[in-house]
C-alpha cells in the first residue's frame, strides 16, 4: 500500500466518529450487508436484473435465463426470497416471482449507472 491512500499521523475527529457511531446503533446495517451479499453472486444478480426488466417471471423462465437447471433457479430464487430482493405468488403450479419492490429495482439500475460511470471515467 502506498502512502497516498493512508493517513501518515493516526488522529481522528471525536465529535464526527461519536456521532456516527450512535446513528449506526440505531441502523439495522447487517441487514444491508446482507442484501448485497445476496446479490453479490452472478446469478442472483442476473435473476433481479431480469425481474427489473420484466416485472415477474416463473421459474422456468429464470432457469433458461440464467442457464440453470429448475432445481438451480428455484435454489437462488429462495435465498432472493429469504432477504426480501423477491416475492412470489402461485397460480396453479405455477410459481411467479417478481422484485419485492421498487427500491430493489432502483438499486440495480444505479448500480449498472455507476458501473458505466466508472468505465468512462477509467
Amino acid at each position: 500500500m502506498s502512502k497516498l491512500d493512508t493517513c501518515e499521523i493516526y488522529c481522528f475527529n471525536e465529535e464526527k466518529v461519536n456521532s456516527i457511531k450512535g446513528e449506526l446503533e440505531k441502523e439495522d446495517i447487517s441487514s444491508i450487508a446482507q442484501l448485497f451479499k445476496a446479490l453479490a453472486d452472478d446469478n442472483r444478480a442476473k435473476i433481479a436484473y431480469s425481474l427489473s426488466l420484466n416485472g415477474e417471471l416463473c421459474v422456468c423462465d429464470l432457469a433458461n435465463i440464467i442457464g440453470s437447471s429448475v432445481a438451480t433457479a428455484s435454489h437462488h430464487l429462495r435465498t432472493l426470497h429469504k432477504q426480501g430482493v423477491v416475492k412470489y405468488r402461485k397460480e396453479g403450479k405455477m410459481a411467479f416471482y417478481s422484485l419485492d419492490d421498487e427500491h430493489i429495482k432502483q438499486l440495480i439500475i444505479i448500480a449498472l449507472e455507476h458501473k458505466k460511470e466508472v468505465k468512462v471515467n477509467a
